[in-house]
């Protein structure tokens, strides 16, 4: 892998100049309030989704409990990614749209919330994956050839870099 010459910075935060992983020193930045929406996607059978759909799933509220799980690891990312600092999340929102098309699928939208001095990217992203797979995991019976696909950052808000949007997407 290649790194940074000895005393050169990194253009990546979590290395050194020697290009030794470390946690990122937030202690002088401002805290400001930030924002993080992140999205993603499963796509499975038509039968497996009228099942989300009708609430009939054999473990139960699919999309309920999927909810709570992403709120649950958005608030557990910094045990999950090793170089990332436990926040204060002061919001964790979840949802669903369902898509009944040639491909179903259900699209999930998360959004975190903390006033400090690092984003939260990571818990909004980590919030969609762990709902996600917990949409897999009670549907798995019934279709195990769900795909989890398109988990991406739409937005971000605060901080030193301001506002950031990812491109072509509406938010």
């Amino acid at each position: 892998m290649p790194h940074s010459q000895p005393n050169t910075p990194s253009p990546l935060t979590h290395f050194d100049a020697q290009g030794q992983a470390h946690m990122v020193d937030v202690s002088a930045k401002a805290a400001t309030h930030r924002v993080a929406v992140a999205t993603g996607r499963i796509q499975m059978l038509p039968a497996t989704l009228a099942l989300v759909q009708a609430g009939t799933a054999k473990k139960g509220d699919v999309l309920g409990i999927a909810r709570i799980a992403g709120i649950q690891g958005a608030k557990r990312t910094a045990d999950l990614i090793p170089l990332c600092h436990p926040l204060a999340l002061t919001r964790v929102a979840v949802e669903f749209e369902l898509l009944v098309g040639s491909i179903p699928t259900i699209v999930c939208n998360a959004t975190a919330e903390t006033v400090g001095p690092t984003g939260v990217e990571m818990e909004a992203l980590t919030a969609v994956q762990v709902a996600l797979l917990t949409i897999y995991d009670m549907c798995k019976a019934a279709d195990r050839g769900m795909t989890i696909t398109d988990v991406k950052l739409l937005e971000k808000q605060g901080g030193k870099s301001g506002h950031w949007v990812a491109e072509n997407e509406a938010i």
